[in-house]
């Protein structure tokens, strides 16, 4: 176990370097910051400070060198905008991301999973045509447009939830959290809801696909025929075997919530990573962009570690050169 858990780490970490390189490299071809961020009113002397200032003089082999140091220590660069540690300011917005991003995966697996277990062990039931109808319209209808419904039907015709910021936030472990006030919650319901429509309803199909493909095979009818209770038959025998790809599934959906809650969070003015990397795109914020997109690929390697890991702990059978 600990030389499979030591690959993966060496396998993470590969991947992690490979990133940086393509990741730095690929913006730092896009674009002239100093043309977007300076004056263009500003003569030769005062755009070569700006390049000397931002770091631009140098090769790209050094700077890369330079930041990958940086990286290692900490430091993934200096915002040109906000002229202070890219770094710090994301830690500043994440909080918000995460706390979005795990209210819809709550969402998506809460509802998801027994509204796609009881289609797949009832299919020609009317409430699981239904279920599978909406499954449908999860799926097709788009995510802005959704927000946008939302917030006309509950926050302008009804009035019962408010349509944009964070509201009231409280003070957990040195971080604000809108979850543990009322007005928080409150805030939170809309943007959460519209970002886990979609994954609700992947993870209900992927559910009911499983279940259809695992209730008729031999351990499910041994375990029927041995008098067992239809409960545990599908909570110790059915769910066991579905939840694998289910689990992939949730991990890896889990990156992408907050890599591209972008939408959401711009629709609802939510104050989260989203916000802030359209805006440091639109001012080419090369040190910001670069630092977000590290960020994201790093939970992106630690998620898939996490999962691999959960595999072993729902199938043994699962280990890395068996």
């Amino acid at each position: 176990m600990a030389g499979w858990f030591l690959q993966r780490l060496l396998q993470a970490g590969f991947v992690v370097l490979a990133m940086t390189v393509i990741v730095f490299i690929g913006i730092s071809v896009i674009g002239d910051p100093v043309a977007v961020l300076i004056s263009p009113d500003a003569d030769q002397a005062e755009r070569m400070r700006a390049i000397t200032a931002f770091g631009l003089d140098r090769p790209l082999w050094a700077q890369y060198l330079s930041f990958l140091n940086g990286a290692l220590h900490g430091d993934l660069g200096r915002s040109f905008v906000y002229n202070e540690p890219a770094l710090k300011i994301i830690l500043q917005r994440m909080p918000a991301t995460l706390e979005l991003a795990v209210c819809a995966m709550l969402l998506a697996t809460f509802i998801g999973i027994p509204l796609g277990l009881y289609a797949g062990l009832k299919p020609n039931a009317p409430l699981a045509r239904v279920i599978m109808t909406g499954s449908i319209l999860g799926f097709s209808l788009p995510g802005f447009w959704v927000g946008l419904l939302l917030i006309m039907v509950f926050a302008v015709q009804l009035g019962w939830l408010p349509s944009g910021g964070r509201g009231e936030t409280r003070v957990f472990l040195g971080i604000g959290w809108s979850f543990l006030t009322l007005d928080g919650l409150q805030h939170l319901v809309l943007p959460a809801l519209n970002l886990a429509l979609f994954k609700i309803s992947l993870v209900m199909r992927l559910v009911r696909a499983e279940t259809r493909e695992v209730i008729p095979q031999d351990f499910i009818r041994t375990a029927r025929a041995k008098g067992l209770p239809e409960g545990r038959v599908i909570f110790r025998h059915l769910l066991k075997n579905i939840m694998i790809p289910v689990v992939t599934i949730i991990g890896l959906e889990f990156g992408s919530v907050i890599a591209f809650s972008v939408v959401t969070e711009t629709i609802f003015a939510w104050p989260g990573m989203g916000k802030l990397i359209i805006d440091s795109i639109h001012v080419l914020d090369r040190p910001m962009i670069v630092a977000y997109l590290m960020i994201i690929v790093l939970m992106f390697v630690i998620i898939n570690l996490l999962v691999d890991c959960l595999y072993t702990a729902l199938d043994p059978r699962v280990r890395m050169g068996k």
